[in-house]
């Protein structure tokens, strides 16, 4: 039986990697900085930004782009151009709720990237029982101690929980953890066969067919 869905953020939930690229170099712009290539952006998506934002941009003065980011975020945020959450999303996680799913966020995030989604007057805040990510997690993906918090936290065993998660990172801890595995190809990054011998269990093209993926699961 299925008691909790755990939900990565970045390009399952919201998508947000070209985002995230134009965000950047916009950063890199103000700096007087060229762009950065797309193709070193895709390399290195899923990593804490201002851990990989030297091999994206060499050279790059990463505190001056830590103060710079932060106003820019908040503009692209305040536009709805970053972490702009569909209504099929929302309704997918109630439909969720309604089934008596425990729903939670798991993330490579850090506070900073997260904050305006943990605000208590985020829609959100109804909808999700916790939010993990990178400074309230002492493993990180694909290390798969990442979970294990949660499963202390809400006294669950593996084989209840199904991780949803775009990546084959994704699929490397869920599956190490014991979880249930469903791969979203919604953002177009990735195919089926990136997960090849990753043991998913069930493939997604949307966010909105997670609902039906963990009734499936749950009948198994």
């Amino acid at each position: 039986m299925i008691n909790a869905l755990v939900v990565d953020l970045d390009d399952t939930f919201c998508m947000t990697e070209e985002v995230c690229f134009e965000l950047e170099n916009s950063v890199l712009a103000q700096l007087g900085r060229a762009p950065m290539d797309r193709k070193v952006h895709l390399k290195t998506w899923g990593k804490p930004l201002f851990e990989v934002i030297e091999t994206r941009s060499p050279g790059v003065d990463v505190e001056a782009f830590k103060n710079l980011y932060r106003n820019l975020i908040a503009e692209f945020i305040a536009s709805k151009k970053l972490d702009s959450i569909s209504e099929d999303n929302y309704q997918a996680l109630d439909s969720l709720i309604d089934l008596n799913k425990k729903v939670m966020i798991l993330t490579s995030r850090s506070r900073d990237e997260l904050r305006h989604l943990l605000e208590p007057d985020h829609r959100l805040a109804s909808k999700i029982k916790a939010f993990y990510y990178r400074d309230n997690m002492k493993f990180h993906k694909p290390d798969p101690r990442a979970f294990d918090l949660l499963f202390h936290d809400f006294k669950l065993q593996p084989q209840q929980c199904v991780y949803v998660g775009d990546s084959v990172s994704d699929a490397v801890a869920a599956k190490k953890a014991g979880l249930y595995f469903i791969a979203s190809l919604e953002s177009g990054l990735r195919e089926r066969s990136d997960f090849d011998g990753y043991g998913v269990d069930i493939f997604i093209d949307r966010f909105k067919d997670v609902v039906e993926a963990v009734q499936r699961l749950s009948n198994l």
